[in-house]
Parts: structure tokens; sequence; C-alpha cells
């Protein structure tokens, strides 16, 4: 595939593969099914290999419209429940410009920047300092934050983090994440099942005697290396898709800002410790950071905040100042304590005293009429 330039053709470029790789999902689908049938080809006769392999691929030729099917209905539910579902598990409640004027004013002033329709905004209670993207479609699409991250990132910090969000919107990321997520979801489910009958069903293989010996158990190791092999490649599909997202939507929110050093600034104030209390792993891949960390880098759902750092230093000109400390989650409360508490004779900032009414003599003034600004000070 050729090189991509640019933001927009590096967008395009990303939406054909992405829809490249959800069809590959698809394809793992039936794959699971094909390993399915082998399973029950092997419980219920006693043949050879070659004739349960070709009875699982009979089964698979009628199984699949079912397969397609029930993919599609599982789609369509998860198209119209998954923003309750994702605020069910978050605590997520949306926001309007009376409830948080701050953070509703800079993402409409984004939106409005670029002609976007603007998505709902939703803030989760919570002391983490994250944010994501969801929905499917334009009635869905909402941008979430936590009151941790409003807390501790500025103005500048938060419209980088908008902005990030906001460019997972416009490139399609967030339905084409979910939806890997859901075909996902499926492949589990159906290895679930197919596990459960292996395992726990107490079945016994047919192996059969003379040149037929072996087959059913050839067929069944077949059949779970089929079944781990699409339940793998389903989970790296979807780590991949994240990760090369990430690049991208920090660079659209420098697009949209014109600020890399805020971006910059933002991630290092989120670098562990974006982890949502009792958050799904695929809430948490949704997110614009996710601490957790898998098997090296294989499983792990994001670039590193040093890599994206790194990419904005030397594409977008920014500078990076390092690990960024914060204070602890009590210790503003602490401050604003010893304030209040603090004596009334305490000492206090010098502030110049009033100038004089009159400059110049000593003699009195003959009083003036007020300007059009108030009172003037003196002849």
């Amino acid at each position: 595939m050729a090189a991509a330039f640019g933001l927009y053709t590096h967008i395009q470029s990303n939406k054909r593969r992405s829809i490249a790789l959800l069809l590959g999902l698809f394809f793992l689908v039936y794959l699971m099914v094909f390993a399915g049938a082998l399973v029950a080809e092997t419980i219920m006769h006693e043949a050879p290999l070659d004739e349960l392999l070709q009875g699982a691929w009979r089964n698979l030729i009628w199984a699949a419209p079912v397969a397609t099917i029930g993919t599609l209905i599982w789609i369509a539910l998860a198209y119209l429940f998954n923003q309750s579902l994702i605020d069910a598990v978050t605590g997520a409640s949306e926001v309007t410009r009376k409830d948080q004027p701050r953070l509703y004013n800079l993402l409409e002033n984004l939106c409005i920047s670029r002609g976007i329709p603007m998505p709902k905004l939703k803030v989760i209670d919570d002391g983490a300092l994250n944010a994501f993207a969801s929905g499917l479609n334009q009635r869905q699409y909402s941008i979430t934050v936590t009151t941790g991250l409003l807390t501790h990132l500025d103005d500048a910090e938060t419209e980088a983090v908008l902005g990030h969000e906001l460019t997972h919107i416009r490139n399609g990321d967030v339905r084409m994440l979910v939806i890997a997520v859901i075909i996902a979801g499926v492949i589990g489910f159906v290895a679930e099942l197919v596990f459960r009958l292996l395992f726990q069903g107490g079945f016994r293989v047919r192996s059969g005697g003379g040149d037929r010996k072996g087959g059913g158990f050839i067929a069944i190791a077949i059949a779970v290396g089929l079944i781990a092999l699409a339940w793998l490649l389903s989970v790296v599909i979807r780590f991949a898709l994240s990760r090369r997202r990430e690049f991208l939507a920090d660079a659209g929110a420098v697009e949209l800002t014109k600020n890399p050093d805020a971006m910059i600034t933002a991630l290092r104030k989120i670098e562990g410790r974006g982890e949502l209390e009792g958050a799904t792993s695929a809430i948490m891949e949704m997110c614009l950071d996710n601490p957790r960390q898998g098997f090296a880098d294989l499983f792990a759902t994001h670039p590193s905040v040093d890599s994206r750092v790194a990419a904005l230093v030397q594409y977008a000109g920014g500078h990076d100042p390092g690990p960024i400390a914060l204070p602890a989650p009590n210790e503003s409360s602490l401050q604003d304590e010893a304030i209040e508490s603090a004596p009334a004779d305490a000492e206090k900032p010098f502030l110049p005293g009033e100038p004089p009414v009159t400059l110049g003599s000593g003699t009195e003034q003959p009083a003036q009429a007020p300007g059009p600004w108030g009172p003037t000070r003196g002849g």
C-alpha cells in the first residue's frame, strides 16, 4: 500500500485498512463455526480425520447464513444499546452548558471552528484522569471526561483532550472500534461455548479402530487450535486498531487547537493515572490512555505516552517537559482548609494604599464636577 501523505490522506488510508480488518473479523467468526462443527462431528460420528473435516465443511456451508444473521443481530443490539451499557458501567451522566460551562464552551468552540456537529458531553465522577469518545452514529456520539481530568488539566490541555476525542469521531475511529469489539465479543462467546462443551460436557471421542484410530483426537486438537488462533487474532486486531488511531487523534487535536504543547502536557499529566474503577477492558480501549499492559507490546492497546509525545515533538514542533508530578488527591483541599483556618491577623500580602485625593500644595482644592468616568482627582 502506498504511503499516506498528509492528515486527510492518512485518514482515508486508515479507514480502508480498518474495513479490511473488520472483514477479517467476520472471517474469524466463520472459522469459529467450522471449529465448532468439527467438534460436533467428532462427538457424533466415528470416522477418520478426512471424513470428519469434510463433514465439518458441509456443516459450515449450511450454518454460514445462520452465523451471519446471528452476528448481524448481535451488532444491531449493540447499535441500539451500546451507549446505555457504557453509561451504566462507567456511571457517566450527560451535562449541559449550565452544568459545565467551561467544558461545554471549549467543546462547542472546537465544533464551530470546523463545522462539526456537537456531540453529547458527559462526565464521570472519578478521580482518574481520562476521557473517551463513544457511539455508532451521529445521534449517539458523545465525549466523556472524568472529574479528575477537569481538576488537574487547565483549559488549553482540556481543549487538546477534547480535540483528540473529537478527531476519533471525525475519523470514524469510534464506530470502527465499537464494531470490532462487538464482533470480538461474538468470537469470545462462541469460544466459551465450545470449550464448555469440550471440558465440561463429559464427552468421549470416537477413535474407531484400524486405519481410523486417532482421527477423533486429531480433529479435536485441530478444532482447539483454530479456536485459540481465532481468539488470539481477534484480540491482536482490536489492539492494532487502537494503536494506529491514537497517533492520528493526537495529530488531529493539534490541528484543531494549533497547540502541540497542550496535547503533550495533557498526555504527561494523564500518564499512568487513567485507570477507571470498574471499567471493562473494552471501555479502557476507547480511552485516551489505557494504562493496562498485556504481554509485551503485542497486547498493549495504546502506544506508550513516550512514543506519542516523541511523535508530537518531531512532527508538530512541541516541547516535552518530561513526566509531570501532580499533587496528591487531598493536597489541594488541605491547602484550602489551611487558608480558611488562618487567623484574621495573619500576615497579608502588601497592597499599596489609596493615592491622595489632591496632589501638589497642601491647600484644599475646590470641588469639581465629576467627569464622564467619575470624580476627578485634584486640579
